[in-house]
């Protein structure tokens, strides 16, 4: 089986090279940045195609921003082959223009290019536009990560919301903790303790009956003495107030 990635960005490098390495061809690379295709092509042993119209193979992922989806679904015809999105929050029909076996494979999951990934421990959604083209994107999905299920367009696109809170939104916070710790000429892995333990009363899904902190005692002298400190950040005070009144309601007993 050939695949083809259109796009070459940390999403189609990642999988370019996953598929390779469990076996699969990865036979071109096309993107509308030639110099980027190249680069990923060397990486996975592919041609590169200058055109769509060069593009020839059994499966073809489309690995672009969602916008670019849309102007893809509008050039590219491939009525007879797999065609398959990595978006968490476009519809699988996007790509119903190109061909009638199109689908879904996304992974809830932050990709840098140059970052190693831990495929075995990664899970894949898929959806396809019916039951065969489902079955085909799960085998092919199980040739890199034992963890695939199925997900509806509903689903994926709340499970992307949710990767955006844990993983953009604190990337967020941790940068403008980071910038507190730099300011105050503090080394910022002064907090790494903290912030590995979170995570993994995250991963153990021990966050709610976990939470501390001067927001969940309700510790008004504390709270008060943390806004003189930002009171010139107005931004950053409106976060901390709307963190606090959040981790209050979510922290209130319940009857």
């Amino acid at each position: 089986m050939r695949i083809a990635f259109l796009g070459s960005g940390n999403v189609a490098t990642h999988f370019a090279q996953a598929f390779r390495s469990r076996g699969a061809e990865v036979c071109q690379v096309w993107s509308p940045h030639f110099t980027h295709a190249e680069r990923l092509a060397r990486l996975v042993g592919a041609a590169v195609a200058d055109s769509l119209d060069c593009l020839c193979a059994d499966v073809y992922f489309l690995a672009v921003s969602d916008d670019a989806l849309c102007g893809l679904a509008l050039c590219f015809r491939r009525p007879g082959a797999l065609v398959v999105h990595t978006s968490g929050a476009t519809p699988a029909d996007v790509l119903a223009p190109i061909s009638p076996r199109h689908g879904v494979l996304w992974s809830p999951q932050s990709f840098v290019r140059d970052e190693p990934m831990d495929y075995d421990r990664l899970p894949f959604c898929v959806e396809g536009a019916d039951e065969s083209t489902a079955e085909q994107i799960e085998r092919l999905a199980a040739l890199v990560s034992p963890r695939v299920f199925r997900a509806t367009l509903q689903q994926r696109q709340y499970l992307h919301l949710a990767a955006v809170l844990v993983n953009n939104f604190v990337s967020g916070l941790y940068c403008e903790a980071q910038r507190i710790c730099d300011c105050q000429h503090l080394p910022f892995d002064l907090l790494e303790p903290i912030v590995l333990t979170t995570a993994q009363r995250a991963a153990r899904g021990e966050v709610r009956n976990r939470l501390t902190g001067p927001a969940v005692r309700r510790d008004s002298k504390t709270i008060a003495a943390h806004r003189d400190l930002i009171a010139d950040d107005p931004s950053l005070l409106e976060l901390y107030d709307l963190m606090t009144a959040l981790l209050q309601t979510i922290s209130r007993p319940h009857d």
